[in-house]
């Protein structure tokens, strides 16, 4: 690793990042590619989304420039070493991919690769891409490959990301298919659970990439330690950004319709039986009705998650010229104070920002064994 190992795992949280602001498969793919080249020191890669016709739904490349791009000319077909990380779902680590006998050529316009590490990107048992890299920068004696064994076992843990960008993208896809309503709640739950896992996933494989460094075992150790913080801001920050997303509906048809929208669509879901009431509920200020609806989200999302309810119910109520939002779960309650204690807040420090950023209030009510409540009162316009 040319830049030492601080920046190539800041590139791995670059990509991390990137997934969260943008939904545009292409551009977070361009984010990968160009992460796993710095941080193996490659003068090439590459990543490959296949389609169902023998070629690639997506192919996006980093140390190649536009004017090449556009000489070698069309996508690469699944053929020769491609295939093989395709088909055979196994990793490629070759000395000389011209002399590998699955090698088929290519454009003329093409780079001359050498040494090359390839990997399949999974998904499950599913193969649903394929990254790889070739010419790595360094001395080479004559028949061997740059790339080591802890380059093939770091480039893994980068592919497991890879695996996050483009589920998250199918998830995007599938939700153009359902309502507006249904579209954006699914897609913020869905994006939220499988980034979380992954940037859990993160903080293990740390421990794995501290072996890979041999250059200043102690001080690449002292430094591997930051992924941890690294990994648990980044996840505040892809829940930021998963929650910031204004659903059209709320626009369109209003806090109470949109709520009871996305209720059903929850109670279709889960095992848990979800249900919504409303009573004479007057149109609030946009900025009051966002914020009913996020913290709705938000007790929503903990009460099915993590609870183990086998019932949620909200109500929404008229208050004066405001309303009062709850949402209430017979599932297995918690301490709030051990909780804040513990350091883990289950969504309650945004609930009560954005309460109180609306001009309103927050009240949590919930005991181990007891169920817990979430009460939220707007004061109206």
């Amino acid at each position: 690793m040319s830049h030492g190992p601080r920046s190539g795992l800041a590139a791995v949280s670059s990509a991390l990042l990137a997934m969260s602001r943008h939904l545009e498969v292409r551009d977070v793919l361009k984010t990968i590619v160009a992460s796993a080249r710095e941080l193996l020191d490659a003068q090439y890669a590459a990543l490959g989304v296949p389609d169902d016709h023998g070629g690639f739904a997506q192919f996006v490349v980093d140390g190649v420039s536009e004017e090449q791009w556009k000489a070698i000319g069309p996508l690469p077909r699944q053929h020769g070493i491609l295939a093989a990380m395709l088909h055979e779902a196994r990793s490629e680590r070759l000395a000389d991919v011209r002399k590998d006998p699955r090698f088929e050529g290519w454009p003329k316009a093409h780079p001359d690769l050498v040494d090359f590490l390839g990997l399949p990107i999974r998904d499950g048992d599913e193969v649903i891409g394929a990254l790889f890299l070739a010419n790595k920068n360094c001395p080479k004696p004559e028949g061997s490959c740059g790339f080591t064994a802890e380059d093939e076992e770091l480039l893994g843990i980068l592919a497991q990301h890879a695996a996050i960008a483009l589920t998250n993208a199918r998830l995007y896809e599938r939700s153009r298919e359902l309502t507006i309503a249904e579209e954006r709640s699914r897609l913020a739950h869905e994006l939220h659970d499988a980034v979380s896992q992954k940037l859990f996933s993160l903080r293990l494989t740390a421990q794995a990439a501290a072996r890979l460094v041999d250059r200043d075992p102690s001080r690449a150790k002292g430094e591997l330690q930051q992924v941890a913080v690294l990994a648990a801001e980044a996840a505040d920050e892809l829940r930021a950004a998963v929650v910031e997303l204004r659903p059209a509906a709320l626009d369109e048809d209003g806090l109470v319709a949109t709520l009871r929208t996305q209720i059903q669509v929850l109670d279709r879901a889960h095992t848990a039986r979800v249900t919504f009431a409303c009573h004479d509920v007057k149109a609030l200020p946009a900025s009051q009705e966002e914020a009913v609806l996020r913290v709705a989200q938000e007790a929503l999302h903990n009460a099915l998650r993590h609870s183990g309810a086998d019932h949620v119910d909200v109500t929404l109520d008229r208050s004066g010229g405001g309303a009062v939002l709850r949402v209430t779960d017979d599932g297995c309650g918690f301490d709030p104070q051990a909780v804040r204690r513990a350091g883990r807040h289950l969504g309650l420090v945004s609930m009560r920002d954005r309460a109180s950023g609306a001009g309103g209030t927050l009240t949590v009510e919930s005991a181990p064994g007891k169920g817990t409540t979430i009460e939220m009162e707007v004061p109206g316009g």
